[in-house]
């Protein structure tokens, strides 16, 4: 199953964009973590639904965070998770703010759900693709196994 085959199973499980996105994160670093996963359902269709920065942006950073963020109290901050998240959020917006207007989630469906169907897995395709380059070009293994 590729990539895009796998996200669209996802979905049809009930998952949303961030969740989809961590979920996929989870799956490289041969973990699972259904509290975290539940936790990513908060910025689901613009967080919480109301429409606001798009799930798939968001659910990026966070998919950055699982490897960059600081997750213990030994451990310390990695500075590059902000020039990462920076790096992904100019992406985002030179991507996809020209062609939808907005990376408001709102704004992006325009309340049609073909849009969906037809936008969000094309979007959260791209964030993984963007978040796994950013990743490896700032060292990090994608297999969780140097991350700490």
């Amino acid at each position: 199953m590729d990539g895009m085959e796998q996200m669209v199973a996802l979905r049809k499980q009930g998952f949303y964009c961030s969740q989809i996105l961590i979920l996929q994160g989870l799956e490289l670093m041969g973990k699972s973590n259904p509290d975290l996963v539940r936790a990513m359902q908060g910025l689901a269709g613009g967080m919480g639904f109301s429409g606001e920065i798009c799930g798939a942006l968001t659910g990026g950073a966070c998919l950055l965070g699982l490897y960059a963020g600081k997750g213990l109290p030994e451990q310390e901050e990695d500075p590059r998770l902000a020039f990462m998240v920076e790096d992904l959020v100019r992406w985002f917006k030179e991507r996809f703010e020209a062609e939808y207007g907005s990376i408001r989630c709102a704004d992006i469906l325009a309340g049609d759900a073909q849009n969906r169907a037809a936008r969000c897995p094309v979007m959260v395709s791209e964030v993984l693709q963007k978040a796994k380059e950013l990743l490896v070009e700032n060292g990090y293994d994608l297999s969780g196994l140097e991350n700490g």
